[in-house]
């Protein structure tokens, strides 16, 4: 009872409800769990030039994570407050933009992983992560489809609920990132000689994205 009393005062200061920031974080990990472009690019730095450039190139992408919600955050109220006419046409070129992508990579070859590549500074690897993530649209496509339906619109708080559950989705990015990055660094030969990741890269990734647009397809505005 005094833990619900306690979250109800923190509601009150554009917190979202502890059911929403759960269901939050599962749409989130479900997202990580999709190999798209970060995780090549983690994977790239990692196998190529080891564990110190990965992981400042994870720095790097969860700059550019920050940058998504900041412009999340900045714009999207002013959709979900326009009208309902605004939101369904962002939803749905999202879900649109989703299923496309994952039938075109289901439909192509995966792309190779090149353990020989010129190595690169960590500042260098920063400074691209930047870049790959704030121009990440698998992220933004996310932002724009799938996280407004955990915003309560009618609150007003609504820009806070965004800044409160972007920092959430930065926190596990970071870890899943990470998580990457040191595996990718240990197992290096490994995956350069397997043929498990070209599998994920082409069919889980492109089936998970397709699923990812049809779950975007039949979420409704929140009143």
């Amino acid at each position: 009872m005094e833990i619900s009393s306690n979250w109800a005062h923190c509601y009150g200061w554009g917190v979202p409800e502890l059911s929403t920031i759960l269901a939050f974080c599962a749409a989130t990990v479900a997202l990580l769990l999709i190999p798209g472009p970060a995780v090549i690019y983690i994977l790239n730095r990692s196998i190529g030039d080891g564990r110190k450039v990965g992981l400042a190139a994870v720095g790097g992408l969860e700059v550019g994570d920050a940058i998504q919600v900041l412009f999340a955050a900045l714009g999207l109220s002013a959709v979900l407050a326009a009208s309902a006419t605004l939101f369904n046409i962002v939803k749905w070129a999202g879900v649109a933009y989703l299923v496309y992508t994952g039938i075109r990579t289901l439909m192509r070859k995966p792309v190779a992983l090149d353990g020989d590549q010129a190595a690169v500074s960590t500042k260098q690897a920063f400074r691209q992560g930047i870049t790959v993530n704030a121009l990440n649209p698998k992220t933004a496509l996310f932002f724009l489809s799938i996280f407004p339906q955990f915003i309560d619109t009618a609150s007003d708080h609504a820009q806070l609920q965004s800044l409160f559950l972007g920092a959430i989705f930065v926190v596990l990015a970071t870890l899943f990132n990470g998580s990457y990055s040191l595996m990718a660094s240990g197992l290096r030969h490994l995956l350069l000689r397997g043929r498990t990741l070209p599998f994920i890269q082409r069919y889980v990734s492109g089936s998970l994205f397709v699923g990812l647009g049809l779950l975007a397809a039949t979420a409704g505005r929140t009143k």
